[in-house]
């Protein structure tokens, strides 16, 4: 299975998506951190069992621990609390949902989600682009 998380942003209406590196490149349940548009983000492949490379998900967060003011997240650890895969920080330990980066120990704190697919092997990353009214050509 493939997933494709494109979270909603406001006033956008187009998605620039960037390949990143093959889905090869990110071992099962671990991830990898990539520069997109001058910012970190960390990209998480999680499979349902590490002999079952077949069932792919990725995910994509803001690499930025505000808890360690640390850009440490793709190293963090890959898992669930009660049923909701997140990550844990490798400073603080604190854990961030994979799906919406909200902080699953401190509800006010919450993290940005990026848009991440998978097209032949390749994952990409997707960034906003403003919506243009009578865009010049």
């Amino acid at each position: 299975m493939i997933q494709t998380i494109v979270p909603t942003q406001p006033n956008c209406e187009t998605i620039q998506w960037i390949s990143i590196c093959t889905l090869e490149d990110i071992y099962p349940n671990t991830g990898v951190c990539a520069w997109v548009n001058g910012e970190q983000i960390a990209i998480f492949r999680v499979v349902g069992s590490v002999n079952d490379t077949n069932n792919n998900q990725v995910y994509a967060i803001s690499n930025y621990d505000p808890f360690s003011q640390a850009y440490v997240l793709s190293r963090g650890l890959v898992g669930d609390r009660n049923g909701v895969l997140k990550v844990a920080s490798p400073i603080y330990k604190q854990n961030f949902c994979l799906t919406t980066g909200r902080c699953l120990d401190d509800e006010t704190v919450s993290l940005p989600v990026f848009p991440v697919r998978i097209i032949n092997g390749q994952v990409e990353v997707g960034v906003f682009a403003p919506h243009q009214e009578n865009a010049e050509i």
